[in-house]
């Protein structure tokens, strides 16, 4: 039977602690498709789980990974055959699941997204859920008719996997983009990824108790909540729209009616975990063709930083700091 290699975050005594370990084919979860996995990718969700969080993962030993892209080994369902190229994102895959951080997942075929041909395994996970959950909110803007002749568009958490994306996305569309960061050292890496202008997160994480603030943006990618996204309601120019998908600053949100019965805005959730599958599909058709810009590679470049398996323990801790710029992309099979 065909062992393999996986990151494994055991527990002692409270301690959890990640490291690559073998494991064998009927350690894996039942499933319809077994997937040999080329290329993950890191999220903030995966150092939750890698660091004990129970509101993650309940049980432990586990192995993270909210991503996976590779190529099916074996499936029972009619839809998918060996040798297919697919991408595994959100569902439970990585959370109470085992995730896409080891050579080997099997999963229901109802998670299990056929890849695109405009974009490579490596290509997929470079965005991975970072960069679906980016196109969603910029896609959702789109739709209540958010145009760059409006005005300039917030993103908070600009330094982030989902920020960065959505920086990058706004302004190969042609938007003026401003990125809010607590790093003011990352504004030339955030102008190459296209950002018009860096702000201090200071500037719109202060509270205050005014119920509207002077206009500035004509639609907000919003990935910090709390503090920062109610003021960022407050200053968003009337009809503008607010796509709202993190919480890395507070799970709370204070604020008023004013802001959507005086200016008429409008606060959109976006999530990318428990979506139908046929609209994950059609944002990764997007991904791969109109929104795969020319400058494509130069994201790639810019965003990533390339490990390996062996890596992932450091990057987990680095991500859990808030120390990280972009994402780690990890080469599973090299």
């Amino acid at each position: 039977m065909e062992d393999f290699k996986a990151l494994v975050v055991t527990e002692d005594n409270g301690y959890y602690l990640p490291g690559v370990e073998r494991r064998e084919l009927q350690d894996l979860p039942p499933g319809d498709v077994l997937i040999r996995v080329s290329y993950s990718s890191i999220n903030y969700k995966d150092a939750l789980s890698a660091s004990g969080n129970k509101g993650v993962t309940r049980s432990f030993p586990h192995t993270p990974g909210i991503d996976a892209a590779g190529v099916v080994e074996s499936s029972s369902s009619p839809n998918f055959n060996k040798g297919d190229e697919v991408i595994v994102t959100g569902y439970d895959l990585g959370m109470n699941t085992w995730g896409g951080l080891s050579e080997f997942i099997r999963v229901p075929a109802n998670w299990v997204v056929n890849k695109p041909s405009g974009l490579s395994c490596r290509q997929a996970m470079v965005l991975g859920t970072a960069g679906f959950t980016a196109a969603m909110c910029v896609d959702t803007l789109l739709q209540v008719g958010i145009a760059p002749s409006q005005g300039p568009v917030l993103v908070t958490g600009a330094t982030g996997g989902v920020g960065a994306i959505a920086v990058w996305l706004l302004s190969n569309l042609g938007f003026e983009v401003t990125a809010s960061t607590g790093k003011l050292a990352a504004t030339p890496w955030l102008t190459a990824l296209g950002a018009t202008s860096v702000i201090n997160r200071d500037i719109i994480s202060e509270p205050t108790k005014k119920p509207m603030l002077k206009t500035e943006w004509a639609a907000v990618v919003d990935t910090v909540g709390g503090d920062t996204l109610s003021n960022a309601l407050k200053a968003v120019q009337y009809g503008g729209s607010v796509a709202c998908c993190g919480m890395a600053g507070s799970t709370e949100l204070n604020t008023s009616v004013f802001p959507f019965i005086i200016r008429g805005i409008n606060l959109m959730g976006v999530d990318s975990v428990e979506l139908p599958l046929e609209v994950k599909i059609d944002i990764w058709r997007m991904l791969a063709d109109e929104w795969n810009f020319k400058e494509s590679g130069v994201l790639e470049g810019l965003l990533c930083k390339s490990i390996s398996l062996y890596g992932v323990p450091d990057a987990l801790e680095t991500v859990l700091d808030g120390k990280h710029q972009g994402r780690y992309l990890v080469s599973i099979a090299g």
